[in-house]
C-alpha cells in the first residue's frame, strides 16, 4: 500500500451550539472518514458516531490488499450504519429524523474505495487542478443537472439543504462507489458542507497548492470558512499520497 500521510480536524463554527460532525482518520488500517450529522435535537451528532464507530469496526481486521474486499468493507461500513441509526430511532422515536452524511475513503494496494451519500464531499487535489469526485445528493443539485439554476444560484436557495440521500433514513440506501488509481503527490479532501457552503473550489484550490503541511491546510480552510461565517460545523480530513513513494511512477 502507498505511503499515505493524514490530517483531520473539525470545528463548531461561529452559529451552531453543538458540533454534529464526525470524524476517523486510522493509518494503519488505511482509511479514514468524516460524517455530518441530521436532524439537530433529533440526534445527529449520535448518528455520525454510530457511522464514525461502526466504519471503525468494520475496518478492524482490513489488510488493504484487493479492491474486492475494500469494496465489500466500504459497503458493509455504509449498510451496518444504515440498520444500526433505522434501529435506534425504533427504539428512540423522539430521534426520528436523524441520519448523517458520509464520505468514506479507503485505500488498496493499487488505488481507493470511496463510499458517499449526502451532500459532503470529496475532491482530489492532483498536478495543481483540483477536481470533485463526489456529486451532492441534494434538491440544488438536481436542480443544476436540469439546467434549471446555476450553481451560482445553488449557493443562496432557500431549498440548499435539502438532501434527497442520507445514512440512517430509509431502509434501503443507495450508495455511490467510486473507484480509482492513486499517484504520487495526490491529494484528497473529505469534507463536510460546513467547508464547502462557505468556501468556493477556487479558494481551495489555492490552499491546497501552497507549500505547507497538512496540519496548516487544514487549519486555513477551517479559518477560512469561519471567517466567511462559519453557519455550520467545518470538519475536513486530508490524504496526501506520498509523493516519493516508489510504489506509484
Amino acid at each position: 500500500m502507498a505511503q499515505i500521510k493524514y490530517s483531520g480536524k473539525t470545528d463548531i463554527g461561529l452559529k451552531r451550539k453543538n458540533n454534529e460532525d464526525s470524524l476517523v482518520i486510522n493509518p494503519g488500517l488505511g482509511f479514514c472518514l468524516v460524517a455530518d450529522g441530521m436532524g439537530g435535537a433529533a440526534a445527529g451528532d449520535l448518528a455520525s458516531r454510530i457511522f464514525a464507530l461502526t466504519s471503525e469496526s468494520t475496518f478492524a481486521d482490513f489488510k488493504g490488499q484487493s479492491e474486492k474486499e475494500t469494496v465489500k468493507k466500504v459497503q458493509k461500513s455504509f449498510y451496518l450504519s444504515n440498520q444500526k441509526i433505522l434501529e435506534h430511532v425504533n427504539e428512540n422515536p423522539l430521534h426520528k429524523g436523524m441520519g448523517c452524511t458520509a464520505e468514506l475513503l479507503a485505500f488498496f494496494d493499487e488505488g481507493f474505495v470511496l463510499g458517499h451519500m449526502g451532500d459532503s464531499r470529496t475532491y482530489r487535489f492532483s498536478s495543481g487542478k483540483l477536481e470533485q469526485l463526489t456529486t451532492d445528493h441534494s434538491f440544488v443539485q438536481d436542480q443544476i443537472d436540469q439546467g434549471l439554476i446555476t450553481p451560482a444560484e445553488a449557493r443562496t436557495h432557500h431549498l440548499r439543504n435539502l438532501i434527497m440521500r442520507a445514512v440512517g433514513v430509509k431502509e434501503d440506501i443507495s450508495l455511490d462507489l467510486l473507484r480509482g488509481k492513486v499517484s504520487a503527490g495526490d491529494l484528497f479532501l473529505l469534507c463536510s458542507d460546513g467547508l464547502t457552503d462557505m468556501v468556493d473550489d477556487l479558494h481551495i484550490e489555492k490552499i491546497l497548492a501552497r507549500n505547507d503541511s497538512l496540519t496548516s491546510k487544514n487549519e486555513q480552510l477551517i479559518e477560512m470558512a469561519k471567517s466567511l461565517g462559519g453557519k455550520d460545523n467545518i470538519t475536513v480530513v486530508l490524504a496526501s499520497i506520498n509523493p516519493d513513494n516508489h510504489i506509484f511512477p
